[in-house]
């Protein structure tokens, strides 16, 4: 009987990033077919079990200009769609989507960001700009003395309670000659 291997992916206008994380994998055998179909087998672990694993994409997909890549760890497709657009979700259908399938949030592309993903995009904006805070600055201050306060309080006990535990010896002072 074979197992489902974790499936991660994330989206972008042009791409469909798909990782199944299946660690030290042997035998990978991954099929991408025009319709949207992508099959992936292989064995892995001590004992190789299999893994199994059959997606029916939300549409169809460009075989030739996608990318399989076999790592230590995963499996990473990256898949070209026929056409650029935005899917509703990963799997074709009204189905649930199955447990083992996940968002990969790392990799995620909102729509209104089409950079791509990780690459954070301000727009030019100037953060300098922002609005002051004119009047927060003296809860600021008063916090940060709050704390330095604190900090000299906590190392004057931590003084005193060692001063009180230690025993104290008596010292004669020798007579100052005039």
């Amino acid at each position: 009987m074979s197992r489902h291997p974790e499936v991660k992916w994330a989206q972008g206008v042009d791409k469909v990033y798909i990782t199944v994380l299946l660690p030290d994998a042997n035998n990978v055998k991954v099929n991408l077919e025009p319709d949207g179909v992508l099959n992936f087998s292989a064995t892995a672990g001590a004992e190789n079990h299999s893994y199994e694993l059959k997606l029916n994409l939300y549409d169809k997909v460009n075989v030739e200009e996608s990318k399989i890549s076999t790592g230590v760890r995963n499996i990473f497709c990256m898949v070209e769609k026929a056409e650029k657009g935005w899917w509703k979700k990963l799997l074709h259908g009204d189905d649930k989507t199955p447990h083992y399938v996940k968002v990969d949030w790392d990799k995620w592309v909102d729509e209104d960001d089409e950079s791509g993903p990780n690459d954070l995009d301000f727009g030019g904006m100037d953060f300098s700009k922002f609005g002051s805070m004119e009047g927060m600055g003296d809860d600021f201050d008063d916090n940060d003395n709050d704390e330095d306060q604190e900090v000299e309080k906590t190392e004057t006990t931590e003084v005193a309670e060692k001063t009180e535990a230690a025993p104290v010896e008596e010292t004669k002072e020798a007579p100052q000659s005039t």
